[in-house]
């Protein structure tokens, strides 16, 4: 009797005791339990939005922020620019 005959066999008798035996040794949840879970997970669920929302609207803010520096740094330079233009136009030299 060689082990590779009934190995087949075996590791099937295994699996089938296993889940038979996983699924029995489960209590079961009352209602009342399955409810406060249920309000647990929304709990849950809606900290994580709101983490989310005030981080992308921190991120936005940064965003918006910086864009507006830099205009305002690009305008500036752009009329300073504009003014060297004029004076050098109308300088007597």
């Amino acid at each position: 009797m060689s082990p590779r005959k009934y190995a087949p066999a075996l590791c099937l008798a295994f699996a089938l005791a296993g889940t038979v035996f996983g699924t029995a040794a489960k209590p079961a949840q009352s209602p009342k339990q399955d409810v406060k879970d249920a309000g647990h997970r929304t709990q849950d669920a809606a900290k994580d939005s709101g983490r989310a929302t005030k981080k992308t609207a921190k991120k936005t803010g940064h965003g918006v922020k910086h864009a507006t520096q830099k205009a305002a740094n690009k305008t500036a330079d752009k009329t300073q620019e504009g003014a060297q233009k004029v004076k050098d136009k109308t300088d007597p030299n």
